[in-house]
């Protein structure tokens, strides 16, 4: 079973969070082809957007307060390949009998994370050795692709349009962190938080989250929201977010 943490008073703000995980984790994914979130039967479904060439993509099905059984079924009868079926559970809910149905319907259980939310009323602020910058420049887009290999922002969203802001922190000329933030309606998607090994414990994690919900709020978000690794979950509470429940990641054996 997950640790204790105190159940949740707000279902509204609940269904709210999970949206901004769907509509936010499908933005992220939809850097090289549209990856949609939709509402179906009771659930979220986030796949790939109509595709003329490729395999399709694996699919995330996101659910809460149903039984495996249905879950599975609507997951098997509408999936278009291979899926993943997200359980999100929330603080004071039983897990054992939800752990057990899909382990009794052949999925095993790929990993477990918070879920987390941050009210934006108070921010802290966190010295740091490095320079947090918002990623305005290609030149920067381009130097951040390369040093996490992967690109973390397409050239259309470098303005600040309100779509999505990209931090990197910078120490000596060198990106060490970065972290993004994507806008869902009146809350916010914290986004792809890392940084390189030989620079953390030093301060660097908290003050990129220090600055991105700060700007957060002054763009009007109400709240943010993310999911946290294991280890994740140790940091994110010093900078004022709050676990509200827990995801499970299950997927079919084959």
């Amino acid at each position: 079973m997950s640790a204790p943490a105190a159940p949740v008073a707000d279902e509204n703000l609940f269904e709210n969070a999970i949206e901004v995980f769907a509509r936010g984790f499908a933005f992220t994914r939809s850097f090289t082809h549209p990856y949609e979130a939709r509402r179906v039967e009771g659930m979220w479904a986030l796949r790939d957007g109509p595709r003329k060439s490729g395999a399709m993509r694996s699919e995330e099905w996101i659910a809460r307060g149903m039984e495996a059984g249905r879950i599975d079924a609507i997951a098997r009868a509408q999936a278009r390949g291979k899926f993943a079926v997200c359980v999100l559970v929330a603080n004071g809910e039983d897990d054992r009998e939800m752990r057990a149905a899909f382990k009794g319907l052949g999925y095993r259980l790929g990993t477990t994370e918070a879920f987390m939310v941050h009210s934006l009323k108070k921010i802290a602020a966190f010295e740091s050795p490095a320079e947090i910058e918002l990623v305005e420049t290609q030149a920067t887009a381009d130097q951040l692709a390369k040093t996490a290999r992967s690109r973390q922002i397409l050239p259309q969203y470098l303005q600040n349009d309100g779509v999505m802001r990209q931090y990197v922190a910078r120490l000596d000329g060198e990106i060490v962190g970065w972290v993004r933030s994507i806008v869902v309606g009146d809350a916010t998607w914290c986004s792809n938080m890392f940084v390189v090994e030989r620079q953390r414990r030093r301060g660097i994690g908290r003050a990129l989250l220090s600055r991105m919900l700060r700007d957060d709020k002054r763009s009007g978000a109400k709240r943010a929201v993310l999911l946290a690794s294991h280890t994740g979950a140790k940091l994110y509470p010093v900078v004022g977010y709050e676990r509200i429940g827990m995801l499970y990641l299950f997927m079919p054996r084959k």
